[in-house]
């Protein structure tokens, strides 16, 4: 069985190294990258991503939401987990379709669920 492979967007290097060695010890691949430019980079010539997890509000030209928009007119099944400790998941109602968001502070554990949860049926 293959790894369930994560493209991980978050601008805080503490944060990212934390969450995606947890997300490896969890049996997840995980590439990091730290804005949108670089996740469409990835997503372009990358191995295969299986969730975007991104942080909405991020360093750079977009945020996590016009990232969204962006993988969704390539990748249009691609399941998207959306986090911020700034707004609530309210403020970005609606959410398209496949994804989830989670409020920082989160439990990683909570994530890891969310994550296998979305990718059950694929693998």
């Amino acid at each position: 069985m293959r790894r369930t492979n994560i493209l991980m967007v978050e601008d805080e290097p503490l944060i990212s190294e934390m969450i995606a060695d947890i997300l490896c010890d969890n049996g997840f691949a995980v590439h990091a990258v730290a804005d949108g430019e670089s996740a469409l980079r990835y997503l372009e010539d990358g191995p295969e991503v299986d969730v975007l997890f991104t942080d909405i509000n991020l360093l750079g030209q977009m945020d996590g939401t016009v990232l969204a928009k962006k993988v969704r007119e390539r990748r249009p099944e691609l399941p998207i987990v959306y986090c911020s400790g700034r707004y609530s998941e309210t403020a970005l109602l609606p959410l398209m379709s496949r994804s989830l968001f989670l409020k920082k502070p989160y439990d990683p554990s909570d994530l890891c669920k969310l994550l296998t949860r979305l990718t059950a049926t694929e693998h």
